[in-house]
């Protein structure tokens, strides 16, 4: 992995800088694991329901594999890729039985790496296997919260959790936030951490790649008139002159909790994220 910073030959592209992999394969995707992307441009029946979105780059779907239920099937990666849709590589990878399908690439699998999906598999990069068979310590991804389900948690670039234990029947989770949870240990995962770490890193440099991503500008709230928004109105650069922020739609913006309190999934969990320091 190398950060490439580009000349400053132009404003715009002083600041950009983008993530440059040498394993990252050339070919065209495959056609077969392809579909449809249509782009709702933040919009329902044409009217904005969520701002900030539209335009874009046109792109195609990435069918992935987050259950892969080839269990006992050696397969072997034959790319690794860019994909549009999300901030992570995905790997192809080529069955034993000559199926072709798409995967989350983890940190460490390159082309030609040898990966298998099974209860009891090898503890090493790229397999997957039940949470009962992985010792603690482990950083594992594309985490099952629902044995069957598929892959739900611990997806994107550079994303990890480590298992800190076993109970009789679940085993406890430090999830990358800080969150230590309850996960059921018949659910497979993934060793290894998600690929393209570095993403984060990644400088947008210019307004006109944030439209490429089908992302519009976004205009603050105290910009604007006090008919537009809560924080509206005032003489030049005002503060937002209410107690408490609000959203446009008059919800509370700060510091608010929007997490169910009958959430079903609250018994699971044994430690709460830990709070930003301010």
């Amino acid at each position: 992995m190398a950060i490439k910073i580009y000349k400053r030959n132009t404003a715009a592209r002083r600041n950009m800088s983008v993530v440059k992999s040498e394993h990252i394969s050339k070919k065209r995707p495959e056609k077969k694991l392809l579909a449809h992307n249509v782009k709702k441009a933040g919009r329902s029946h044409g009217k904005i329901s969520v701002r900030h979105q539209g335009g874009g780059h046109k792109q195609r779907y990435r069918i992935i594999d987050t259950k892969q239920k080839k269990l006992g099937v050696n397969g072997t990666i034959i790319a690794i890729e860019r994909d549009p849709n999300r901030s992570s590589y995905i790997a192809l990878v080529k069955y034993d039985d000559g199926d072709k399908r798409y995967i989350l690439a983890t940190d460490g699998v390159y082309t030609g790496s040898q990966i298998i999906v099974s209860e009891s598999a090898p503890v090493q990069i790229g397999n997957r296997l039940k949470l009962k068979n992985i010792p603690s310590g482990y950083v594992i991804s594309n985490i099952e919260v629902v044995p069957g389900k598929g892959g739900q948690v611990i997806r994107s670039a550079g994303s990890g959790a480590t298992i800190m234990g076993h109970d009789e029947k679940y085993a406890q989770i430090k999830l990358a936030s800080g969150e230590v949870r309850l996960i059921n240990r018949e659910c497979y995962a993934t060793i290894g951490r998600i690929s393209n770490g570095e993403h984060n890193l990644m400088r947008v440099g210019k307004a006109g790649k944030s439209r490429w991503m089908n992302k519009r500008p976004a205009v603050r709230g105290t910009a604007m008139n006090p008919v537009d928004h809560p924080h509206g109105g005032g003489e030049g650069r005002q503060p937002l002159g209410v107690k408490h922020p609000k959203t446009p739609w008059g919800k509370p913006a700060l510091g608010k909790k929007t997490r169910s309190k009958s959430k079903y999934s609250d018994k699971f969990i044994i430690k709460r994220r830990s709070s930003k320091k301010k």
